[in-house]
């Protein structure tokens, strides 16, 4: 069974924007804090142009203070040490939060034909307020960097997606304001996605297959202190809404993937506004009558480009986490292609 756990990521000041280069990131901002109007944007007001939230984490900064703020807890009238204290955590944000969405309707057709889409599908509508700043600031990825990352090339595909997003970013600016800041960037990595294939024995059934593998993946991960924070069963989203193209899985489900150390420090100490690339998005599919599980997520390494993120501690973490990422994918039985 799928664990869904609270935790965090995302949010902080935004990057400066580089000359010629390509629109990275998009943010509404807000004077003063509107975490309100916020959220009743994400609950109750996108489902009606499409958007389905499915893994909503609100008030990050909280957990990270809970976690590693918190000097003493008290456990059925027992007063302690709190084993996670850390004397040099500083908090640095008032509100963090990031919630995970998609419009099936629009993208289930389109993984039908472009697979990697799941890398951001659900993708991170995010919001983040610094302490000391009278301002909220409540962002995305920008489609077209999304579908650059995944390797979409498709231009049909391509047109149909970045249009998807012009509801919500009407949606939003009707809600949180017309300011709007970007972040821009460069280039790629000349490697964004990681992507793997895992051979498996078809004769013991593909839900069986599923249902051992994600006890293994999810172990696996939770052993190295990730955080599963998010899990979208996409095959069975496109079965209720009756997209008969998506016949072309045997299987299709994406996790959101979170390390919360990692996390706190980027966006608590900076880099909040690289909240929009969390929880990653690792997305897993068998074709129909394929013996190989398929998997493919953005490189973290792509943070760090789109993001302009130059400090050594937070690219050292990138660079390592990347490398963690694939390690614990090839002792889990998978090739990286």
């Amino acid at each position: 069974m799928v664990k869904k756990l609270l935790i965090g990521a995302c949010a902080l000041s935004l990057a400066a924007s580089v000359a010629f280069g390509a629109q990275g990131a998009k943010f509404y901002v807000s004077e003063g804090e509107k975490e309100k109007p916020f959220m009743s944007l994400v609950n109750e007001k996108i489902s009606t142009i499409g958007f389905v939230l499915s893994d909503p984490h609100e008030r990050i900064n909280d957990a990270y203070k809970t976690k590693w703020g918190t000097e003493f807890q008290t456990v059925k009238g027992v007063t302690s040490k709190h084993p996670d204290f850390d004397p040099t955590f500083k908090p640095t944000l008032d509100n963090l939060g990031f919630f995970s969405i998609t419009n099936d309707a629009v993208v289930g057709p389109l993984l039908v034909k472009e697979p990697s889409l799941g890398g951001f599908s659900p993708f991170n509508l995010g919001i983040y307020k610094k302490m000391g700043e009278d301002k909220t600031y409540v962002g995305h990825v920008m489609p077209k960097t999304m579908l650059d990352i995944v390797g979409v090339k498709d231009k049909a595909v391509r047109k149909t997606f970045i249009a998807s997003f012009e509801p919500l970013d009407k949606m939003t600016e009707a809600t949180m304001g017309k300011k709007v800041q970007y972040v821009d960037y460069k280039s790629l990595p000349k490697k964004p996605m990681m992507t793997f294939e895992v051979p498996f024995d078809r004769s013991v059934g593909v839900d069986k297959f599923k249902s051992d593998f994600q006890s293994k993946f999810e172990e696996a991960f939770e052993a190295h202190k990730y955080i599963i924070a998010g899990y979208k069963d996409m095959k069975g989203s496109m079965t209720d809404l009756n997209v008969t193209s998506f016949n072309r899985f045997d299987a299709y489900w994406v996790y959101s993937l979170c390390h919360f150390r990692f996390s706190e420090g980027i966006f608590n100490q900076g880099r909040a506004d690289a909240n929009v690339f969390a929880p990653c998005s690792m997305y897993m599919y068998v074709d129909k009558g394929s013996n190989k599980l398929m998997v493919g997520m953005p490189r973290l390494a792509t943070w760090q480009a789109v993001m302009g993120i130059k400090d050594k501690k937070m690219v050292d973490s990138i660079t390592a986490l990347d490398k963690e990422i694939t390690q614990i994918m090839k002792e889990l039985g998978a090739k990286e292609l």
